[in-house]
């Protein structure tokens, strides 16, 4: 087995475990901040079936008080390009004028396993997918 093997097979396992944390976030009421619909797509092809909200389809000061009033968590996944990171800094911003932290870390573990690779969450299924397919020769488990 190669080096790039081994990693391949490590970040899998990861970016494994992040879906299925994501899941359960979901399955606990986690309100999940994504950019558009394709994202979406993407995470309930991974199995992510829950409350999503997106970032793109109204003012950002609008969304915040909107989910400032829910009193649930929130996971922020927007993506790790110059506009999903502006974004995100401006989420971040805004619900802490509220007192409420979003979940930013599985952004930041999701970048850093797949930086070079994909730069957004409407990616992550193929990529994903890729990686099941080169390692274990199936697409979805």
């Amino acid at each position: 087995m190669m080096h790039n093997d081994l990693e391949d097979i490590e970040r899998l396992k990861k970016l494994e475990e992040i879906i299925l944390e994501l899941k359960e976030f979901a399955e606990a009421g986690a309100i999940i901040i994504v950019e558009g619909r394709k994202d979406e797509g993407s995470l309930r092809y991974l199995g992510i079936n829950g409350d999503f909200q997106f970032a793109s389809q109204q003012p950002l000061l609008d969304l915040t008080d909107s989910l400032s009033k829910t009193g649930k968590d929130i996971v922020l996944l927007t993506d790790w390009d110059k506009r999903g990171s502006l974004v995100a800094c401006k989420i971040i911003k805004y619900l802490s004028a509220y007192g409420i932290v979003p979940n930013t870390e599985i952004r930041l573990r999701l970048r850093s396993l797949s930086k070079k690779r994909i730069k957004d969450i409407e990616s992550l299924n193929n990529y994903v997918n890729k990686l099941r397919y080169e390692i274990h020769g199936i697409m979805r488990f």
